[in-house]
């Protein structure tokens, strides 16, 4: 086992505990919203729309769908899909400074500057080591990205969109393709 396994094993181990922690507190406060991905359904759309693109990058992540939780929380990896933005802590940052440009919140302030700090540990223990200025270019063009698109996180419906091809949704969003991220949409849109 690597110095990198292990870190990604700490990393893995404090977002787990980070999110029990919003769960317990989204619970508390009454939060929480019966699921909005119906797994099953979503498996059995078509290749290359929203529905399967999604049930798709929760299995090539190994990741379940956050269920019984805040509406947005619930919609978090349909932000990845739209984008093509990773789920390392880069991937995450993008994401968090795209709904950052495409709407203003305090709590995308506040998880950016928890991202970044991973960031920065990873670059002192020369771990997937990004420079100040990747990080910068990519932060500040997933922000320009979310600022052109109509993207609203608050109002924003993909239970309606799950059968239309991922492409057309991107589009009627406005969210935009980077040329570095084109090849991984159209990888996603066709799987």
């Amino acid at each position: 086992m690597t110095f990198t396994d292990i870190e990604t094993m700490h990393q893995g181990a404090k977002a787990k505990r980070f999110l029990s922690v919003l769960n317990w507190v989204h619970t508390q406060l009454g939060l929480n919203v019966a699921p909005i991905v119906e797994m099953d359904d979503v498996r059995s759309l078509p290749s290359g729309s929203l529905g399967r693109a999604w049930a798709n990058h929760l299995a090539e992540h190994d990741l379940e769908p956050f269920d019984h939780a805040p509406r947005r929380q619930q919609l978090h990896d349909g932000v990845h899909v739209l984008t093509g933005y990773g789920t390392d802590l880069i991937g995450e940052a993008e994401v968090q400074a795209f709904l950052l440009g495409s709407k203003w919140r305090l709590a995308h302030v506040l998880l950016l500057a928890g991202l970044l700090r991973g960031l920065a540990r990873q670059r002192r223990a020369k771990i997937n080591a990004l420079s100040y200025g990747e990080v910068r270019s990519r932060l500040k063009t997933a922000y320009r990205r979310g600022q052109q698109s109509c993207f609203d996180p608050d109002t924003w419906q993909p239970e309606r969109l799950w059968e239309m091809p991922l492409v057309e949704v991107r589009s009627r969003l406005g969210i935009s393709t980077s040329p570095e991220l084109s090849f991984v949409l159209s990888r996603q849109a066709n799987s």
